[in-house]
């Protein structure tokens, strides 16, 4: 049988191969192999407001990865000195994209940036900058624990408490309607939430990608699976 295909946003940023340097669209490998181990078939999405829906038909689940900080003005707020890399149309791609999957009741991951999309997509905010949370030096993951929620959908993945791979200075601020708060680390820190009345969408601030703990997205590719053939 044929695979359930899952959609991976993907970054704009400026990279280099070869001879050339130019704007790309591009996403760490890591996603693509997290997909293909826990059974699905990667399809990257790039940050388009064109042709959603026809997206949308191609896919039977959507990751939404991590990146760059999100417009802090698409949640009413001013931006933090800290706030930064902004690409308002990977904003606009990304929230547009969450919104028409969710119309569908699409199973959803949003990872790291993810799942502050998906709090803003749903009419949350953000906490700007956590003090303390700026990786030295950058680009390396910290390994920590969180705690999950018993009776929770997160739970019944990962039990009720797991090590996590981090990378972020920005955190959940108000929690959107029609999300509940599904872990949070040692610190405090909320660091995952979830839909419970929808078919599957759950947010995390860690890196699962990241990790060799596949049961997130064996999870999100069950679903898929299920979508798909409910069509």
């Amino acid at each position: 049988m044929a695979r359930p295909v899952v959609g991976i946003t993907t970054y704009v940023t400026d990279a280099s191969w070869g001879y050339w340097k130019l704007e790309a669209a591009l996403i760490p490998f890591d996603y693509v192999k997290a997909v293909e181990r826990a059974g699905g078939r990667a399809m990257l999405v790039p940050p388009s407001l064109d042709g959603i829906d026809e997206t949308l038909d191609a896919l039977d689940g959507v990751v939404f990865t991590g990146g760059s900080d999100v417009d802090p003005e698409l949640y009413g707020a001013e931006a933090h000195a800290e706030t930064k890399g902004v690409v308002r149309m990977r904003d606009d791609a990304e929230l547009a994209l969450l919104r028409a999957a969710l119309d569908r009741d699409m199973p959803v991951l949003g990872i790291c940036r993810g799942i502050q999309v998906l709090n803003i997509g749903l009419g949350g905010d953000l906490d700007q900058h956590l003090e303390g949370h700026r990786h030295d030096p950058p680009g390396e993951f910290v390994s920590h624990d969180v705690v999950i929620e018993p009776d929770t959908r997160l739970a019944g993945m990962l039990g009720d408490r797991t090590t996590v791979m981090s990378h972020h200075h920005q955190g959940i601020g108000t929690l959107a309607p029609g999300l509940v708060e599904s872990a949070r680390a040692d610190d405090g820190l909320l660091e995952a939430v979830e839909a419970p009345d929808r078919r599957f969408t759950v947010g995390v601030l860690w890196h699962p990608e990241a990790g060799q703990d596949a049961r997130l997205f064996e999870s999100l590719v069950a679903e898929a699976a299920r979508y798909r053939d409910e069509k």
